[in-house]
């Protein structure tokens, strides 16, 4: 699919679903196109230097299936963004936020994603990585033989913490959060709102720091302002 469909953002969280089977289909050089110009531009924003592989197979095996503890089984996984920069908490969660931005763009493409934080090879030689530089985490990319499906999840009242009426604008931004893919969809954060501000923080567990900023991200789709 060349271009973007007609798909608002908060729908675009509304379908997008972990898929883990792709079909095998190339991405195409124009939606390849799309997408390296998305990261560049995201990259300028963030200081990161996330970056695009296609039909690289080494980091998740050269076999079409392919196992991980975890995560489930895939099925042509050779097309995934690196998010690379300093490993810090402060890059990690930067690494949530941005590269969320690049899920919630594939969608509205017409593609399919699924986060990875661990348990798969890391490729060094395939991308420009500078001394202090690591992989963080990966975001498989591409045409999946199912749109994915939507997994149990918390409710509002299981996650937000409010010391006085809750506004219409923070319920919007924390129903959104929940739509957020989160690492074994442990959904451990927390969202606090005092009447004027919210903050939104992560409670221990697996790849919650990185979760925090893919969540901090739907917060601000859902409730319209930043953080």
């Amino acid at each position: 699919m060349n271009g973007w469909c007609d798909m608002d953002l908060l729908e675009a969280a509304r379908q997008r679903h972990s898929v883990r089977d792709y079909k095998d289909i190339p991405l195409g050089d124009s939606v390849v196109a799309e997408l390296n110009a998305y990261i560049e531009e995201l990259n300028a924003q963030s200081g990161l230097k996330m970056q695009l592989a296609v039909n690289e197979p080494k980091a998740f095996g050269s076999v079409k299936a392919h196992i991980m503890p975890h995560y489930g089984r895939f099925r042509n996984a050779v097309n995934y963004v690196a998010l690379i920069g300093e490993k810090n908490d402060a890059v990690v969660e930067k690494c949530g936020y941005y590269g969320e931005h690049i899920v919630l763009r594939a969608q509205q493409m017409g593609l399919n994603t699924c986060w990875i934080g661990g348990s798969y090879k890391k490729v060094p030689s395939e991308f420009s990585l500078g001394k202090n530089d690591r992989i963080i985490a990966v975001i498989l990319i591409g045409y999946g033989a199912t749109p994915g499906r939507a997994h149990r999840s918390k409710s509002v009242a299981d996650v937000l913490r409010a010391s006085c009426e809750v506004t219409e604008w923070v319920m919007r931004g924390a129903e959104c959060a929940l739509l957020a893919p989160t690492a074994i969809n442990q959904q451990r954060f927390i969202i606090e709102y005092d009447g004027e501000n919210v903050a939104i923080r992560a409670r221990r567990g697996l790849f919650s720091t990185l979760d925090l900023g893919i969540v901090k991200y739907h917060f601000e789709i859902g409730s319209g302002r930043k953080l």
